[in-house]
């Protein structure tokens, strides 16, 4: 229908300039029509308009008409054999059905006659098949004109492959790439597609993703799925690796504050295993609890201030009882202002905040840390027994 239109407006451009080279000189004529009790008068260019409108509306009407009909009558039909259908259909069938892999055969002979496709969709085919080399030769034949299809796909393998450089090289030079017109309308089902392949990239290779220049690549849920995976293999970062995660933080820093909590105590984890970002991690704990009051969170905090060579336990106690304005009852706090007592030789405030929190497993902890007195054997074996049970707290302090 669109196609109609755009001949028509064609067409009527080129019959106005010829009428108006003909006129030239003879002016625009007169046309005078009268049937019944209608009157029509105009010049001759306006029955050539009158003419044009009256046509095209007759051939939208017919067009249109004749396309309904046609999808009516399909609904009655009685339909005996697949190859009846349209190939459209066909290819309809085989998606709903999700059977592609079994209509192997068929797909391939529909898109036989597709210059853009044909060689695409034999690659995909290579690719579920598992044979990967024969699927990236096949995509050097394809058409120039898919050349993101086909990056996608070379992608997907290389990342099968745990071939992750040669992915991430591809990956950022699609991040580049200006989009081909023809997929501007689905560029959003496009750009999905490549944040899949960034977040499975990430996932294989956490600290490869890590040289990328490009920010911001993943999904939520890949993007905490990728802090989880640094943290499990943290031990296997190189100087360079751990460099690059130091830079990546300052560059999102303002961006990571806003990020949802979880995410961010992800980040705060991470910040804990870098000495050299102990101001980031002690801004990101302070800035996470004054959302809400996190015991893991807390406790982080507080032993990067007692780990310090000389720490400033004023300074402590201070932001001590501003948590505990702010946050009533909470047996944690208790415990760090207990350390500070001790630090500083407070030892009958020290020992006024045991008698707290009977039912508390960390209150406990201290009651009994303090029975044993300084008998280093048993308080490593104690703190073992409480490590197992309260899993997030490592008592280096």
């Amino acid at each position: 229908m669109k196609q109609l239109v755009l001949v028509y407006l064609l067409l009527s451009l080129l019959f106005f300039a010829l009428f108006a080279m003909l006129s030239y000189g003879y002016g625009n004529g007169y046309v005078y029509i009268y049937w019944r009790d209608w009157q029509f008068q105009s010049s001759l260019w306006g029955l050539i308009a009158l003419f044009i409108v009256i046509s095209l509306f007759a051939q939208l009407l017919w067009f249109s008409s004749r396309r309904y009909f046609a999808r009516e009558q399909r609904k009655k039909e009685t339909v005996f054999q697949f190859q009846d259908l349209h190939p459209y259909e066909q290819l309809g069938i085989v998606w709903l059905l999700d059977a592609a892999k079994e209509q192997q055969v068929f797909i391939e002979r529909v898109f036989t006659q597709s210059g853009l496709l044909s060689h695409i969709v034999a690659a995909q085919f290579d690719y579920k098949n598992g044979d990967y080399d024969v699927a990236l030769q096949t995509l050097e034949k394809s058409a120039p004109m898919a050349f993101e299809l086909a990056e996608l796909q070379r992608i997907n393998i290389f990342l099968e492959q745990h071939e992750a450089e040669k992915a991430l090289t591809h990956l950022e030079f699609l991040a580049q790439h200006q989009l081909s017109p023809w997929l501007s309308e689905i560029e959003t089902a496009y750009q999905q597609r490549i944040t899949v392949l960034w977040g499975k990239l990430a996932l294989q290779k956490p600290w490869l993703f890590l040289q990328s220049i490009q920010h911001g690549l993943l999904s939520a849920e890949h993007r905490d799925l990728w802090l989880q995976q640094l943290l499990i293999h943290f031990d296997q970062a190189s100087v360079d690796d751990l460099a690059a995660l130091q830079q990546r933080y300052i560059a999102l820093q303002s961006e990571i504050q806003t990020r949802p909590y979880s995410s961010k105590v992800l980040w705060l984890k991470l910040l804990a295993r870098m000495p050299e970002m102990s101001l980031q991690h002690e801004d990101l704990a302070l800035h996470l609890l004054q959302e809400h009051f996190d015991p893991e969170v807390f406790y982080l905090w507080f032993q990067q201030q007692l780990l310090k060579q000389i720490p400033d336990y004023a300074y402590v106690e201070q932001r001590i009882m501003q948590l505990e304005q702010r946050y009533t009852s909470v047996p944690m706090l208790t415990f760090a202002k207990w350390h500070v007592y001790v630090a500083t030789l407070r030892s009958d405030e020290a020992r006024q905040l045991l008698t707290l929190y009977p039912d508390n497993i960390l209150m406990s902890y201290l009651r009994i840390k303090s029975t044993l007195g300084d008998n280093p054997d048993l308080i490593r074996q104690l703190n073992l027994i409480f490590e197992n049970d309260v899993n997030f707290l490592n008592f280096k302090i």
